[in-house]
């Protein structure tokens, strides 16, 4: 488990490492009868996603107990986790190594070569990548970064969650993608209960809505058009642990309607989202969940990472 005090310090650590990522206040129609609703912009971040903050967290503390070996990083990513540990890398002149599975996208591992880490694919899945990179980070001794499941991590990523009740003031509700959970146990620890935390996940992977039903986290197939970014084939025993504690919400969206919610940006906003990040927004625009009257709502917007080749007008 994390706490705010966590959260807290693990902002501290990372000032001026990461960006503070804006906000902005959406016309009411999109959110029915809420009072506000404010979109988050982490997309903004540093190797564009909200992933960053938890490996600069996890990597600086590492080297405040004199524990970051020469060997540098290493992480298993679909994209994401590993762009954030290959940037944090660079910036700290650290080598980086991520393991990715063979179905990952070609934007996103072109991205991971870009900044400078050196890329193995292994496996189909991530959770094979995982093993490998587990095994390799113990062969050499390199620090691992786990995409969403270490303390260090989730408290970093709950740091936005800080930045957004400074911004945006006082909230109800904040609508959260999960996969593994990284994100939403920090954002729950760094609200910590000022604001209820709503749970996103797609239909076919829904690794913490299958958690929440069976008493614990449990494996799940992983499918969808957000399965590179939200395809956890088990949700995170911090994140778990942590909405249980909170009694978050989860709701499920399709495919469809992740798509539609995606496009939704595009076309209205001009803003180029993963179908994972789009999941946040897909609960409201669909009616998954429906705000209450005057009800002040904010999505994270978490990742940009995507080809926006199929996105039209």
């Amino acid at each position: 488990m994390i706490t705010r005090s966590d959260v807290q310090q693990a902002a501290t650590r990372i000032a001026g490492r990461i960006r503070t990522t804006p906000v902005a206040r959406i016309e009411p129609d999109l959110a029915g009868p809420a009072g506000a609703l404010w979109l988050k912009l982490e997309f903004l971040q540093h190797s564009g996603s909200f992933k960053a903050r938890g490996v600069f967290n996890r990597v600086l503390a590492a080297a405040e107990r004199g524990e970051l070996p020469a060997a540098g990083v290493i992480t298993a990513s679909g994209g994401n986790a590993g762009a954030a540990v290959a940037y944090a890398a660079g910036a700290l002149g650290l080598p980086a190594e991520v393991y990715v599975p063979t179905t990952a996208p070609a934007v996103k591992v072109g991205r991971l070569r870009q900044l400078g880490a050196t890329v193995v694919p292994h496996g189909s899945e991530y959770a094979e990548a995982y093993e490998a990179a587990v095994k390799r980070a113990a062969d050499t001794g390199a620090l691992f970064c786990h995409a969403y499941d270490q303390p260090e991590i989730c408290a970093g990523q709950g740091s936005v969650a800080l930045e957004l009740l400074e911004q945006a003031g006082e909230l109800d509700t904040v609508l959260v993608a999960v996969g593994g959970g990284g994100l939403m146990a920090g954002v729950t620890a760094g609200l910590d209960g000022q604001a209820r935390v709503v749970a996103v996940e797609p239909e076919g992977a829904a690794a913490l809505h299958a958690a929440l039903a069976a008493g614990g986290p449990v494996d799940v197939p992983v499918a969808g058009v957000a399965a590179d970014s939200l395809g956890a084939r088990r949700v995170g025993t911090i994140a778990y642990e942590l909405a249980v504690g909170a009694g978050v919400h989860s709701v499920l969206v399709t495919d469809g309607q992740i798509v539609e919610a995606r496009r939704l940006l595009w076309s209205t906003y001009r803003v180029a989202v993963e179908h994972g990040t789009a999941a946040a927004l897909a609960a409201l625009t669909s009616g998954v969940y429906r705000p209450a009257a005057g009800e002040r709502l904010a999505v994270l917007l978490c990742g940009a990472n995507t080809d926006p080749a199929d996105l039209a007008g």
